[in-house]
């Protein structure tokens, strides 16, 4: 009589699926991880070398505590709920903007040390995708008190200044006395940027109003290619 042999084929398919399920489960826990702490990663990357010399309210190192794990974890939460910011309404989740009527519907600005020429800014919505935006609420130049002009960035190598979802991409390049001219009704008054610093999207103290000059404060998110922070570039009126 011969020997039968049994395989324990249902046990060992067990095993594999099991096995399987772990590698899936921890692939998946890495990507969330990754995900979660890209900003911080992007921060080291592109914004910490550039920003670490200016005198301003800028952090000089990035130390993950309590607070800032929690903030990466929000930022990741509001990507991954689909909030459209192309919408400029959505980036500051605390401010809401006064009724107001600006004169002019558009002006243009130019910035020379980030390549930007003639970029419209539209005062009467809220499309980022279109255009910059002067926030609503706020001065328009060349009037006294402070224009808030935002504008999309993503990662530097996908720069292109005829497209408004990549216009502020290099925006963490311009350096305190660069300028930055704005075009409205074919007069171009020049502004010089005064200070640079980064805030989180609960500070709505960026909206805002001095009267003692005509000041232009750039808003765009940072670092590059995330939704974490606002970095501000704060300019004034030079010359007509």
């Amino acid at each position: 009589m011969g020997k039968v042999y049994y395989k324990k084929t249902e046990k060992l398919g067990r095993k594999k699926f099991l096995k399987v399920l772990s590698a899936l489960l921890f692939l998946a826990g890495t990507g969330i991880s990754l995900y979660v702490f890209s900003p911080l990663i992007l921060w080291q990357i592109y914004s910490a070398p550039k920003l670490q010399n200016i005198a301003a309210p800028i952090p000089r190192s990035t130390v993950v505590n309590p607070s800032m794990v929690g903030s990466l974890i929000a930022s990741a939460k509001n990507t991954l709920s689909g909030t459209d910011y192309t919408n400029a309404q959505n980036w500051f989740p605390g401010f809401k903007a006064s009724a107001s009527e600006a004169k002019l519907s558009s002006y243009t600005i130019s910035i020379p040390a980030i390549d930007i020429k003639n970029a419209i800014v539209s005062t009467t919505d809220y499309d980022l995708s279109k255009h910059l935006v002067n926030y609503q609420g706020t001065s328009t130049p060349p009037n006294l008190g402070n224009s808030v002009i935002f504008g999309h960035s993503t990662l530097p190598q996908l720069f292109n200044p005829a497209d408004y979802k990549t216009i502020f991409a290099n925006a963490q390049d311009l350096k305190v006395g660069d300028q930055i001219f704005v075009n409205t009704e074919g007069i171009t008054y020049k502004y010089k940027v005064f200070n640079i610093y980064i805030i989180d999207a609960q500070d709505t103290s960026v909206f805002g109003q001095t009267y003692d000059n005509s000041y232009l404060t750039l808003v765009t998110c940072t670092p590059p290619g995330t939704i974490w922070k606002r970095l501000i570039i704060k300019a004034r009126l030079e010359k007509i």
